[in-house]
């Protein structure tokens, strides 16, 4: 029997949310951009699996800094 990981639960992996249709027309306003200008992520990469994200999903993610945290955001292709 092969062992399940839950690599959302890793400690290198950042906390990271699915942001709501609402909280991405916000996004997309602040910066004055559209959604094919941020940065992408497979639906295929295991934190992508793990939190069942489809392609079209957005993603904030929280990363530890030396100075606090910063937030990155992605598109699920």
């Amino acid at each position: 029997m092969v062992k399940k990981i839950d690599v959302t639960q890793h400690v290198l992996t950042p906390k990271f949310f699915k942001l709501s249709p609402d909280e991405i027309k916000k996004l997309l306003e602040t910066y004055n951009i559209s959604d094919v200008q941020l940065p992408v992520i497979s639906e295929k990469d295991p934190v992508a699996k793990a939190a069942n994200l489809k392609a079209g999903d957005m993603i904030k993610i929280e990363r530890k800094t030396p100075t606090g945290k910063s937030d990155y955001y992605r598109r699920v292709v």
